[in-house]
């Protein structure tokens, strides 16, 4: 059973500095101000391409957190795996990195 739980991440935890986690949670508050900035110009018929540069705002908020959080994996637990000799780390974030850049 403990065999199986290893060969799944679905269970896998990271433990986060606190900087790191109060900086991540503000960007996440900041992206959703955003959206609900978003949904609010919807709500009162803003002009499409207005809003449209909003949403690329956000995208570009969102595209800049998966990369903290990216480096932030690659610097702490894929190098610590590495080192541990859990080299399946390295297919675990290609595989990552295939869905990020569908």
């Amino acid at each position: 059973m403990a065999e199986e739980k290893e060969s799944c991440n679905c269970h896998r935890t990271k433990e986060r500095s606190e900087k790191e986690y109060k900086d991540l949670i503000n960007r996440l508050n900041r992206i959703e101000g955003q959206i609900r900035g978003i949904k609010g110009m919807v709500e009162k018929d803003v002009y499409c391409p207005d809003i449209l540069i909003q949403v690329a705002a956000a995208n570009a908020a969102l595209n800049s957190f998966n990369k903290v959080l990216l480096a932030n994996h690659i610097k702490t637990c894929v190098t610590n795996d590495i080192r541990e000799g859990r080299e399946e780390t390295v297919d675990e974030l290609l595989t990552t990195l295939q869905k990020l850049m569908k």
